[in-house]
């Protein structure tokens, strides 16, 4: 069974249409963080399940609704998303062994406003981050992360630019 997937991120409590038209045609949304407003996760298709994690610009509040960590396996793929990772092969303290002690195929973070998609050897692992949504930070494009899985593996991945950071 193939699931598309729509990965998010620093929304920084901002979301358009473009964002929740392409969210429209997934079957699960992820975001990896920085939610800044649980005004955006209300306003997510109803019909989609959403996994989510906090980071930290997020209040108390998004804090009890999600965890700092997901750990979870779809579609024969194994999946760790945190908002703060670094990136291969500078990943933050403690992140690396993290990924290995969960056999993750796939890390997904948020933070650094930077759309990244790297496969990392040493670890046999694939490093996603969507680059920001939002309109806060020194990004110039918002983008997203559209994707597959199916039968343990990664694919049909596309970035979507969803228009320069001023603009709407």
């Amino acid at each position: 069974m193939r699931i598309k997937i729509g990965l998010i991120s620093d929304s920084h409590s901002y979301i358009d249409h473009k964002t929740l038209a392409y969210l429209q045609d997934v079957d699960e949304i992820w975001h990896a963080g920085d939610i800044g407003s649980l005004d955006v996760m209300e306003v997510l298709p109803r019909d989609k399940p959403v996994r989510a994690v906090f980071g930290n610009i997020d209040d108390q509040v998004i804090q009890e609704n999600y965890p700092e960590w997901q750990e979870f396996e779809l579609a024969g793929v194994k999946v760790l998303m945190t908002h703060i990772g670094g990136k291969p092969p500078r990943y933050a303290k403690g992140i690396k062994q993290k990924i290995k002690d969960a056999g993750a195929q796939l890390f997904i973070c948020g933070h650094s406003h930077i759309c990244k998609v790297e496969f990392d050897a040493s670890i046999q692992c694939l490093y996603m981050n969507p680059g920001a949504m939002g309109r806060h930070g020194f990004h110039i494009m918002r983008t997203m992360l559209l994707f597959e899985l199916e039968a343990g593996k990664i694919q049909n991945l596309r970035v979507v630019e969803l228009g320069k950071r001023g603009g709407i």
